[in-house]
């Protein structure tokens, strides 16, 4: 049981201004697991109050060495926590723990490290030559920063967003859901032990009220979003009436091409991750599997017994493959899809019900579908649970077009014996993530979507940018010899 008291808030564990609780609980045994403080709007003036403080002091003039020693210290204590901060997202959240450890956990640590790394790289000043003469391009950070994570892994996802914003000079305000604060309160921890300069980090869990709070705030210059493109396209809304900007990592309906080519064994025991990692309820799982006409019953045959050969149940059992989804309601609204698709006509080839040998938790078996058509509404919703639907198509163009018939432009890939040619075809895919025979992604790469999946990136150097502000300044005559040592292009 995790009681906590205090909301973090400017770098200190600080009584919350009201007295409301958020109740955790495991969605795994349905008993309550943790109780912490509920952020208010009054927290999140607070929390905006320091963040200012902070960027227009000394960590907004902060070098980009001194950042860099900030982060690595960061990420010392993150790792000193790791096992504390994965049993939490595993209790909180359901995912299967040799997933969290993989998939989440280890990336996290690897995208603060890029960062580090980079922020001690960053060029805050160069010179360029013009027509006119020389001008001084400065980088600065953006600001404050809002930064809201869902609960399909939310300390990892906020560590996507606090790690750039920091190598940049910004502080940041994270907001948590309610249905999983545990493990950010336990990164809280870690960038108090870190050291972490006052007003650099805030977390205020809380729920749509505070959000949106968050948003609207005058005091934020920037704000990083990730979830649902209903909630995303409000946002927006929001910050483009107050002209700022945003990254939005928003949903996706992710479709994986499996040429006339590709082995059926390799093929298929790789899209049981794709399709079924963190029990569905992610964002880029490849849930639309297109297969030649040729081969679409021998897949089907294949991909349903592997399906239904993954173990269901305890997410701390490191052989399970499926735990339980968030919550009852949304347990409920994969079975609603379920049902939707048996009434629309696709063939129900495996699961499809609660497991029968687990008698509490928000438990779906992995389910598939077969003979689903492209306008099925389990085909064109994202469902966010473990259900994945076969299509099939007669030549590479139709499979295209298919992938591409979605409002979302988000993950993918494509299956084939033939790397360079599933590389060519997949430049006809309009999504900003594909994979070739595998899934995930990489740190030094940059992520996020197209379409309905969103706006901006988060990885990479363009994940860096996102919270770098430009100066260009034209420097008059004399002015050149206090910059004679900068990078000049």
């Amino acid at each position: 049981m995790d009681r906590r008291a205090e909301l973090f808030i400017g770098g200190r564990w600080v009584k919350p201004q009201s007295d409301q609780v958020i109740e955790v609980f495991s969605p795994a045994t349905e008993e309550l697991i943790g109780e912490v403080p509920e952020g208010s709007p009054a927290d999140i003036d607070a929390a905006v109050t320091s963040a200012r403080v902070a960027v227009d002091g000394d960590w907004g003039r902060s070098s980009a060495a001194e950042r860099a020693a900030v982060l690595a210290r960061f990420t010392e204590e993150l790792s000193k926590r790791m096992d504390d901060i994965v049993t939490a997202q595993v209790s909180e959240q359901g995912a299967p723990v040799s997933q969290v450890a993989a998939v989440g956990s280890g990336p996290s640590l690897d995208v603060i490290r890029y960062y580090t790394k980079l922020a001690a790289e960053l060029i805050a000043e160069e010179v360029r030559e013009g027509s006119g003469g020389r001008s001084l391009i400065r980088r600065v950070p953006v600001g404050v920063v809002g930064a809201i994570v869902p609960w399909n892994g939310a300390w990892p996802l906020a560590i996507f967003k606090l790690a750039p914003a920091m190598a940049a000079g910004c502080s940041v305000v994270v907001k948590p859901p309610p249905e999983t604060p545990l493990s950010p309160n336990l990164m809280a921890e870690a960038a108090a032990a870190a050291g972490v300069p006052e007003g650099v980090l805030s977390v205020v869990p809380g729920g749509a009220e505070v959000g949106e709070h968050l948003v609207s705030h005058t005091g934020v210059d920037k704000v990083s979003f990730t979830g649902s493109d209903a909630v995303g396209k409000k946002i927006a809304a929001i910050c483009g009436g107050r002209l700022r900007s945003t990254v939005l990592e928003l949903g996706g309906k992710s479709a994986a091409i499996v040429l006339e080519d590709a082995d059926l064994a390799s093929t298929v025991g790789g899209l049981a991750l794709n399709s079924y990692v963190n029990n569905g309820e992610g964002c880029m799982s490849d849930t639309r599997i297109l297969v030649p006409r040729s081969r679409h019953d021998e897949f089907v045959e294949a991909f349903g017994a592997m399906a239904s050969s993954l173990k269901v149940g305890d997410p701390f059992d490191p052989t399970t493959f499926i735990g339980p989804l968030i919550s009852e309601r949304q347990r409920d609204r994969v079975e609603g899809y379920i049902f939707s698709g048996v009434e629309q006509g696709a063939t129900l080839v495996t699961g499809g019900r609660r497991p029968a040998h687990l008698a509490k938790g928000w438990f779906v078996e992995p389910t598939v579908f077969a003979n689903v058509d492209n306008s099925m509404r389990i085909a064109r919703e994202e469902i966010f649970g473990p259900v994945v639907s076969i299509i099939a198509y007669s030549d590479e163009a139709e499979a295209v077009a298919i992938s591409n018939d979605s409002d979302y432009g988000l993950g993918g890939s494509i299956w084939s014996s033939d790397v360079d040619h599933a590389l060519a075809l997949s430049a006809q895919v309009r999504t900003g993530i594909m994979a070739i025979n595998g899934f995930g992604f990489q740190e030094c790469s940059p992520f996020g979507g197209m379409k309905n999946s969103g706006l901006g990136w988060e990885m990479g150097p363009e994940g860096l940018n996102e919270y770098l502000a430009l100066q260009s300044i034209l420097l008059g005559a004399g002015s050149f010899a206090r910059h004679a040592d900068l990078p000049t292009r």
